[in-house]
């Protein structure tokens, strides 16, 4: 089949490392002669023929930039065949020969349906900072967003050494400990709770106190950071908080990164893991590759069927969870 022109989108919450893989995919079509349109705000925009042209220009100064220039949607209407019939009338109308979508699970979900009805190539690129994607080592955004919580843990921590506090600091991940267990070792935290390995808030609350009453025994005046994933504490972080003020008489505050993990300039192994899997992902779509995914294995780039990306759990590292607690046993 021969390639004239592709599209692109970017779909589900933003990652750092959205525009420098669109670059990536810009200038790789380019390079063979293909033309590159743009659709805006994800899914919606392919429903409403809503693109944008790409030239030269648009993408100069655009690997360095975080968020999408394509803007970011969720789109409730995909879920239903009527709509995605639609998306690939508009698609067929546009002259599209290969779509890639840019995005997490929900994007990737998206993509199979909407291949399952289109004669053309879908192909997925991994872009979510929650890493939990499987068939790829990384994510785009991830390394961005490990970097973000490790800068605002080095930060909490003077405050927290000044007052001889404990901070609890909320990390994102959905699902998905990655984030959690890697900002913990690298900004490093006496304690991380994963959704991985959680169980109960009893028992956790156990682990923690034991934790901490080893390092007060070793550091009669210090600070603690527990580092946790969102939205895992059984109705939620205050009451993890007031159990351990109780507890342990230590005064005791939440740390809420929120969104601010989603925004900011892409580190550089974001930038190279994004240019890497927007030259591989045309390449796929020359190669006439359907319901496939872009992604990156010991560094090298590999086609991955999406839906192998999205059932399968992908696990965290067990030596970089056991290597925590061995670290952090005397503080």
């Amino acid at each position: 089949m021969s390639i004239k022109k592709i599209a692109i989108l970017t779909s589900g919450g933003d990652a750092p490392g959205m525009n420098a893989c669109i670059r990536a995919a810009y200038l790789a079509a380019r390079n063979e002669g293909i033309e590159v349109i743009g659709y805006q705000h994800g899914y919606n925009g392919l429903l409403k023929q809503d693109f944008v042209e790409f030239e030269h220009r648009d993408i100069r100064n655009l690997i360095q930039r975080g968020g999408t220039v394509l803007y970011s949607a969720r789109c409730e209407k995909f879920t239903k065949e009527e709509h995605r019939i639609k998306a690939a009338a508009n698609l067929d109308e546009a002259g599209i020969d290969g779509l890639i979508v840019i995005g997490g699970n929900g994007s990737f979900k998206g993509a199979e349906l909407l291949q399952d009805i289109w004669d053309k190539p879908v192909i997925g690129v991994p872009g979510t900072i929650d890493n939990d994607i499987a068939g790829t080592d990384y994510t785009i955004g991830y390394h961005t967003a490990i970097q973000t919580a490790v800068e605002s843990i080095d930060k909490v921590r003077d405050t927290a050494d000044a007052f001889e506090r404990i901070f609890i600091v909320d990390v994102m991940g959905r699902e998905a400990g990655f984030i959690a267990l890697n900002s913990a070792i690298a900004g490093g935290a006496d304690h991380v709770v994963l959704p991985e390995t959680f169980e109960s808030a009893a028992d956790e609350l156990v682990r923690i106190l034991d934790k901490l009453d080893q390092r007060r025994k070793n550091h009669a005046n210090s600070s603690h950071i527990i580092v946790i994933t969102e939205n895992l504490w059984p109705g939620g972080l205050n009451i993890l908080c007031d159990s351990l003020q109780t507890e342990t008489g230590i005064d005791t505050r939440i740390l809420t990164l929120g969104h601010v993990q989603r925004g900011g300039s892409p580190v550089w192994q974001d930038r190279i893991l994004a240019s890497k899997l927007g030259a591989f992902a045309v390449e796929m779509v020359i190669n006439d590759e359907r319901g496939r995914m872009a992604g990156i294995r010991h560094r090298y780039p590999e086609s991955v069927p999406l839906g192998t990306s999205r059932e399968d759990r992908k696990p965290l590292n067990h030596y970089s969870m056991s290597m925590l607690d061995k670290i952090t046993l005397l503080g």
